[in-house]
């Protein structure tokens, strides 16, 4: 089986690996010629035997969508494309409509794993009709990780539900984020507590508030101990932003979320906040997600 990838980035190059590794061929596509196997996305296609399969892993928003319609102009009929960027879900009907025309099939699949995908696997959420979904199983077995399929990987409804449903897992990963940088604080602030990180290392196992974010959080902390050398300046990438507007959309009172992501919009204000900093140490540890320095952030 072969298969083309566009976007050789953080996970991308990764994703990459691991799909290698499955014994599946990639032909890769990437601005940068230090990564890419070819020049262009049509030489990309013309390195793949039909009917091809094509996973755009770009950054969302226009930058996916001239992929697409690009791959709409090279691809052929039969041909598939995968959306597996961050992608807002609503841009997964008109890349349908547009690809169909041509007679070439899609799918949006969510993908969470950050960084550490290439050793732990992704989580993988689809979207797409069931025959497509069947025909890239071999990549999605690949990319998810060891053990029953269930656990790591989900079709979750027609074109659009992928992306859908990681819109949901962002904004639920806000709220826990900010939770646990909420707590590292009052931890800090209380002088009984004598060893912060070694608190919170011992709710990493056997504690019902044990995840793998909690356990990154204590890596930031060893590793930066008292999370000194990052600012309190967190960024967001637009998940949260759309949960909130879909939780507006379906009247559903979404407090932790919808606060969680207006602390981060407080943050970049004047002041400083322990809290933000343990979501941005937790932003870089599980994605590489960059963080500004305390120096930049004071300038």
């Amino acid at each position: 089986m072969q298969m083309g990838l566009v976007g050789l980035g953080k996970m991308g190059g990764f994703m990459r690996t691991r799909i290698k590794d499955a014994g599946i061929e990639v032909v890769g596509f990437d601005p940068r010629p230090e990564v890419t196997d070819v020049g262009s996305l049509a030489e990309l296609t013309e390195a793949l035997d039909a009917p091809r399969i094509v996973w755009v892993m770009v950054p969302s928003g226009e930058p996916t969508r001239s992929t697409v319609r690009t791959l709409s102009e090279t691809l052929s009929p039969g041909d598939l494309v995968i959306d597996g960027g961050n992608s807002k879900y609503t841009d997964d009907a008109i890349n349908a409509e547009l690809l169909s025309a041509k007679g070439i099939s899609y799918i949006d699949c969510g993908v969470s794993g950050g960084v550490w995908g290439l050793e732990n696997g992704y989580g993988l959420m689809c979207g797409g009709a069931k025959a497509d979904v069947e025909r890239a199983m071999p990549i999605f077995d690949a990319l998810r990780p060891p053990g029953e399929r269930a656990d790591g990987f989900v079709h979750a409804g027609q074109v659009g539900a992928g992306h859908y449903a990681k819109m949901v897992h962002n904004g639920i990963e806000y709220g826990l984020m900010h939770a646990y940088g909420e707590g590292y604080e009052i931890l800090d602030a209380e002088p009984l507590i004598e060893d912060v990180t070694g608190t919170l290392r011992a709710w990493t196992n056997g504690t019902v508030v044990r995840s793998w974010l909690l356990e990154l959080l204590v890596k930031a902390l060893q590793e930066d101990p008292g999370l000194a050398e990052i600012s309190d300046y967190t960024t967001d990438s637009g998940e949260g932003r759309w949960t909130v507007e879909e939780a507006i959309r379906h009247s559903v009172p979404a407090n932790v979320i919808s606060a969680a992501l207006f602390a981060r919009f407080a943050s970049r204000q004047e002041g400083g906040s322990p809290a933000l900093k343990a979501v941005s140490a937790l932003r870089n540890q599980f994605g590489g997600h960059s963080v500004v320095p305390k120096s930049a952030s004071s300038q």
